[in-house]
């Protein structure tokens, strides 16, 4: 039988479609051996990369054991250079592994500037993230492929999307120190708005007048949490909030770089009510007409035309709402990205908190972790678009325990971390939900006179505190505590200025 050799493999040897060839992972292996070379002779190199390189960025493991050796010795205060690694190495029985001594020496003369070192830093980082980029995917394909029952098509979007944006924020190598005369630039500017408007507000007004006396409007990248326990008008404060800021505008230029006055527009995320159950109690405060009305179509023909004019106002406001249920934090980003790329942003609100989820396909131990999770995640979007987020929250039931109802930090549902994320934390109050409820002559004969006095003082506690709310702020991180009482309106779920401005006293 004549024996055939097999001939030799060779991958070149192998077919593919549309012309394809065999690609290598993005990496340059000249540079990263220029980058130490740089670093061994001179380990000032190092302080120009070591703020955003990492030994997992170089392609060649060898680079990166020697990288990581250097990091550790220069860290150390220790000298790096091709004789101390070699005794470094030598300790750990890698240096045979590496290329020995001769590779180390050959490095070091392979010498750039320490300015040079800098833009290579800067390549092989790029580089790295390429590799990710085609790692992550190629997870995406294989996902896609892979029919699971716990995550929906649109659930792993927004968990590539969530990757997709981990790997963007790793990608920012320009982070770092902000130089003082920068930093008080910005703060100068802030100053300066705040002085122009002779109202003492620099952030978004809230459109009453003592809350923003208290907090000067909320802040751009500001994270402010709204709590209070159910039936003390969050959702209502909020809307009316969101009214208010809908109708102002504030300065900026047309195409043709003409100063204009720019409506402001509002990301609305509403988790609990509908678009259209949201609407109609905007419409309702701002028409001044009930809302149980308006829903049983019990309206006269002058009420109907006034809350149809009204409509119509309204609907020229940049108020967006987004009623998408169990919204996660990568789906809240992708959707205030692609708003302020198309219509601006200048506020988020979100109701509530406790009912978005973590990111898709994640595993939190417990649910605080989750909603940590959460709060750390509002508050990065308020950095990244550089404007307030107000998230409702739920509190506890131990509000209810104790005899004075008002809310405190303490109470804070689910997690310590929404206190600590939180920018401002402002609490809801309304004595009178409570004072209703109460049962002033229970176990008292209703015929003697302490049942009547029980009576009366009840009857005058509660018209003392009727239509009135008090906004407590527990936490400002830039600013006082306090609490200011404000105007409400159940009937049009409105929240307004208890005082009239014309009838405030003197140096108010």
């Amino acid at each position: 039988m004549e024996d055939h050799a097999i001939p030799p493999f060779d991958v070149s040897d192998i077919p593919f479609d549309d012309g394809q060839e065999l690609r290598s992972p993005p990496h340059n292996y000249e540079v990263e051996q220029a980058l130490l070379g740089a670093v061994l002779s001179n380990n000032k190199a190092f302080e120009r990369i070591s703020d955003f390189l990492l030994p997992v960025h170089f392609a060649d493991p060898a680079h990166a054991e020697i990288y990581h050796a250097c990091k550790t010795l220069i860290e150390r205060g220790q000298l790096a250079n091709a004789t101390t690694l070699k005794n470094f190495f030598a300790s750990n029985g890698n240096l045979e592994e590496l290329g020995g001594t001769s590779y180390l020496a050959e490095l070091q003369s392979n010498v750039v500037t320490i300015i040079n070192a800098s833009e290579y830093g800067k390549i092989i980082h790029d580089l790295y993230i390429r590799r990710e980029l085609i790692d992550l995917g190629e997870e995406v394909v294989n996902h896609a492929h892979t029919h699971e029952l716990e995550l929906s098509a649109t659930q792993q979007i927004e968990g590539a999307e969530q990757k997709l944006y981990r790997l963007a924020e790793e990608g920012q190598t320009e982070g770092g120190f902000t130089s003082f005369a920068d930093a008080l630039a910005v703060s100068m500017n802030y100053i300066d708005v705040a002085m122009k408007q002779g109202d003492g507000i620099s952030g978004v007004s809230s459109g009453l007048r003592d809350v923003d006396k208290l907090l000067g409007g909320f802040h751009h990248s500001d994270l402010i949490i709204l709590a209070a326990r159910p039936s003390m008008g969050k959702t209502a404060f909020v809307t009316n909030i969101a009214f208010n800021i809908a109708q102002s505008t504030k300065p900026g230029h047309n195409a043709e770089g003409n100063e204009v006055d720019i409506p402001m527009s509002v990301a609305f995320f509403s988790l609990e009510m509908s678009a259209d159950q949201l609407a109609s109690r905007i419409l309702s405060s701002a028409a001044e007409t009930p809302s149980h009305l308006m829903r049983k179509g019990e309206l006269s023909e002058d009420q109907f035309e006034h809350v149809f004019q009204v409509s119509r106002a309204l609907s020229n406001y940049k108020l967006f709402i987004d009623d998408t249920p169990n919204l996660t934090i990568p789906g809240l980003r992708n959707r205030v990205r692609r708003l302020k790329r198309q219509h601006g942003l200048d506020i988020i609100i979100v109701d509530y908190l406790q009912l978005m989820s973590g990111a898709p396909g994640g595993r939190s131990d417990s649910r605080v972790q989750e909603v940590s999770e959460i709060s750390r995640g509002l508050k990065g979007i308020a950095k990244e678009m550089n404007v307030p987020v107000i998230a409702l929250s739920q509190l506890s039931r131990q509000t209810e325990q104790r005899e004075d109802k008002r809310p405190q930090l303490s109470d804070l549902r689910e997690s310590g971390s929404i206190e600590q994320d939180a920018d401002v934390v402002i609490f809801l109050y309304r004595d009178e939900y409570y004072i209703a409820r109460e049962k002033p002559g229970q176990g008292v004969d209703d015929s003697t006179d302490k049942f009547h006095e029980k009576l009366a003082n009840h009857e005058a506690r509660l018209d003392a505190a009727r239509n009135k709310a008090e906004m407590i702020v527990g936490k400002q991180r830039h600013g006082p505590i306090g609490s200011v009482e404000l105007h409400f309106n159940g009937e049009f779920t409105k929240f307004s200025d208890l005082v009239e401005e014309d009838h405030l006293p003197e140096n108010y």
